[in-house]
């Protein structure tokens, strides 16, 4: 059964909260983040993504990054913006997208259960991803990256967290630029912690890694080293989210090149194990499973897999794996999309102009838009084992870093 705990947070002084609050570090490059906290002393990207606070071109991976980051955090207590919670509490974090709401518990998860697969995974890790966290965490002794898990929905759970935010004031509550509502309340009463801890360790079986596979595999290494001695590294930085609430959109994928083959030899091609139809210049978001859409030479096409082209196993049949087998690696020669330089992943809620535009600069050559997978397909594969391609998922709305942060020394 799954092993929570309450911790004690590191957070910002409520005035600061909305100026701490950023993006996780993995979905901003480094320009992208050195724009985002211009002009904002306070945004957490300074600690996250130090790299913005040095010389442009510094290896976002030398040591002088981390230890950047390590400052930087001390400078934020210092300066009296972050301050840490006097007891340990778990925390309701409910954010509110296009006046859709989910609501999940932010605690600590044990690393042990993710080594004994009670928090099951559904993704393989890319190893220099992790090395990068580890080092962060054990530079700057803290995680700082959430890892968000589902949960199988409890109906006690459900109301005891209901319940806490109908009778008590939220610590903080804002709406970021990109329109997305924070609120967090803070469970201060032990009686309650502790029925939340039992009802956890009574009632939920498992939990599921919906994103932040790389932050929990390093947060398990990290408890393995040297610097993994104090108490604190037996436990990682979570947010627990029922199942009914979540929402996963599209992740797709631009590719830099057509492994030598003319425009119309690829289509060619594809036609062995899809049907196209032209869509002209009308973006393509599939409405249902295996339609694809495909942007190549200012042109969409709707790509439907042909029937006994796929398996029917819970990973044969998605259409990550679809079009992984039978056109990414088939016609283009990209084997393991983990590793190749030659593709790339664009999360939904950049929407099909981004495609378009990483296309028509150049950049990539084609692009695909995908159907997205289903909570239920997560769990079932999650739960038999098995592992999806990478980049399979993308969960939206997305928790913001430096909101509440766990100290493991």
């Amino acid at each position: 059964m799954a092993n929570i705990a309450p911790f004690t947070a590191l957070r910002p002084q409520a005035q600061f909260a909305r100026q701490v609050a950023s993006p996780p570090y993995d979905v901003l490059n480094s320009k992208e983040a050195k724009s985002e906290a211009r002009g904002n002393p306070y945004s957490f990207l300074h600690i996250t993504k130090s790299e913005i606070d040095l010389p442009e071109g510094t290896d976002i991976h030398t040591k002088e990054v981390y230890e950047k980051a390590k400052d930087n955090l001390q400078a934020f207590i210092q300066r009296e913006v972050l301050f840490t919670e006097n007891k340990p509490c778990y925390y309701i974090y409910r954010l509110t997208m296009n006046e859709k709401s989910q609501t999940g518990l932010v605690c600590v998860s044990s690393v042990d259960d993710y080594e004994d697969g009670i928090i099951k995974k559904h993704e393989f890790t890319r190893p220099e991803k992790e090395q990068d966290r580890i080092n962060h965490i054990t530079t700057t002794g803290a995680q700082t990256g959430n890892v968000f898990l589902a949960y199988k929905n409890v109906d006690e759970l459900d109301a005891v967290i209901a319940k806490w935010q109908k009778e008590k004031s939220p610590v903080y509550d804002f709406v970021t630029d990109d329109k997305i509502s924070h609120t967090i309340w803070i469970v201060t009463d032990d009686k309650v912690i502790e029925n939340i801890t039992k009802t956890f360790s009574d009632k939920v079986k498992a939990t599921y890694i919906a994103d932040g596979h790389h932050r929990a595999a390093s947060a398990a290494k990290v408890r393995l080293s040297a610097a993994g001695d104090s108490d604190g590294a037996s436990w990682f930085l979570t947010t627990l989210f029922p199942a009914s609430q979540l929402y996963i959109m599209d992740y797709n994928r631009v590719v830099k090149d057509l492994n030598g083959l003319t425009t119309k030899d690829f289509i060619e091609k594809v036609k062995e194990s899809f049907d196209i139809i032209a869509n002209g210049t009308e973006a393509v978001s599939p409405k249902q499973l295996h339609d694809f859409g495909m942007y190549i030479g200012g042109e969409w096409y709707t790509l439907t897999a042909k029937k006994g082209t796929y398996p029917y196993d819970p990973i044969g049949i998605l259409d990550v794996t679809i079009l992984q087998n039978n056109l990414l690696d088939k016609i283009l020669s990209i084997q393991d999309p983990r590793t190749d330089k030659r593709i790339d992943f664009v999360g939904g809620i950049r929407g099909l102009q981004e495609l378009e535009k990483r296309v028509n600069s150049g950049e990539m050559k084609v692009a695909f838009s995908l159907y997205p997978v289903s909570i239920q397909q997560l769990f079932d594969i999650a739960d038999s084992g098995n592992v999806m391609p990478p980049k399979s998922t993308w969960f939206e709305p997305k928790l913001r870093d430096g909101l509440l942060t766990h100290l493991i020394k």
